[in-house]
């Protein structure tokens, strides 16, 4: 049985190393958008994947697609529609300057479909799960139709919903929109919930006074009463050092348990980008295993490591080398 992510497409445009935008001579080009990160980093991890959405017939969209089917995606629910490319422009951090993302997106193809143009039952025909998240009706009030529909199927479907949070106040803030009402509405049709403290304060309009373990299990037993469909929570905790050096650690809540992971010092980082998405994927990784809290939370911090190692905003990790994951990194593998 296959996973169906659905999500808008995107190419990213960085200049070489750590230069900033008024250096550069020439951009890398680097094929991303959440939903289909995660597609991809099911797909890498030898699970079935399919994506729904709809990308620029043109050129651009042909890279895009191309970026999926090369990691084994299934891409014949991936309509075609005229109109431009969603992109954004990354500037890569170093040492204490961070990264800086300009989003380029406004009337893409994707932020301008029909719901109708996308067929979200074939896509979801015998899947197992369906992956979206809090990007797409972030977009505007088409984007909000579009997600509205997706869930729609789903359910109609029978088909359990992860939805990842994924906020993003720059995308909100260019309408007149109200986040926490619209995801409140979405994640109401969720099974699983990608999100921390702070997303379950937005959808609730309410702030937790514990910290640490204590505030994030307030939060999620907060949501397991406002959601009656929600059955799990994953999220991450992260202590910025340095732009090349985090101290990240995972956490799953159920309605009956919790498991939360040490910190491991993630140092060297190539590539931040994505690495949520990673996180996500592998956590529902072990999910589609029938693995238990810990399992998904260990699962997820590995996945999230290794993405840290990885230029572009796919994760690209085999099973063998989650498997074989250690927080030190190991010798090399002959």
């Amino acid at each position: 049985m296959s996973v169906t992510c659905f999500g808008e497409l995107l190419l990213r445009l960085t200049p070489p190393g750590s230069q900033l935008m008024v250096q550069a001579d020439s951009l890398e080009l680097h094929p991303g958008g959440a939903e289909g990160n995660v597609a991809v980093g099911l797909a890498n991890l030898g699970h079935e994947v399919r994506f729904a959405g709809l990308v620029s017939d043109n050129a651009l969209g042909d890279r895009a697609v191309a970026a999926l089917r090369s990691a084994g995606v299934d891409t014949r629910f991936l309509a075609r529609a005229s109109g431009r490319m969603g992109l954004y422009f990354m500037e890569g951090g170093a040492g204490p300057r961070p990264s800086a993302i300009t989003y380029d997106r406004a009337g893409s193809a994707f932020a301008e479909a029909d719901p109708a143009a996308i067929d979200f039952a074939g896509a979801l025909d015998g899947a197992r799960l369906f992956h979206t998240g809090g990007i797409t009706p972030a977009l505007g009030p088409k984007g909000v139709a579009l997600a509205q529909a997706a869930n729609s199927a789903a359910l109609a479907a029978n088909v359990p919903i992860c939805f990842d949070g994924n906020y993003r106040g720059a995308l909100w803030s260019s309408w007149d929109s109200n986040p926490g009402a619209v995801l409140r509405e979405l994640v109401a049709d969720a099974t699983i919930l990608i999100g921390n403290h702070r997303d379950i304060s937005l959808l609730l309009g309410k702030t937790f006074s514990g910290d640490g373990e204590d505030r994030r299990r307030e939060a999620a037993e907060a949501a397991f009463d406002a959601f009656p469909r929600l059955q799990l929570i994953a999220s991450t905790a992260r202590h910025l050092v340095t732009s090349d050096h985090h101290r990240i650690a995972a956490r799953v809540d159920s309605r009956a348990a919790a498991h939360q992971t040490d910190e491991i010092d993630v140092t060297g980082i190539v590539e931040r980008i994505g690495t949520g998405d990673a996180f996500a994927a592998g956590v529902l990784h072990a999910w589609l295993k029938g693995g238990g809290e810990r399992a998904m939370a260990e699962s997820g911090l590995a996945l999230t490591a290794l993405k840290h190692t990885i230029p572009g905003d796919m994760c690209l990790i085999n099973r063998a080398t989650l498997e074989s994951f250690t927080a030190s990194g190991g010798d090399v593998r002959r």
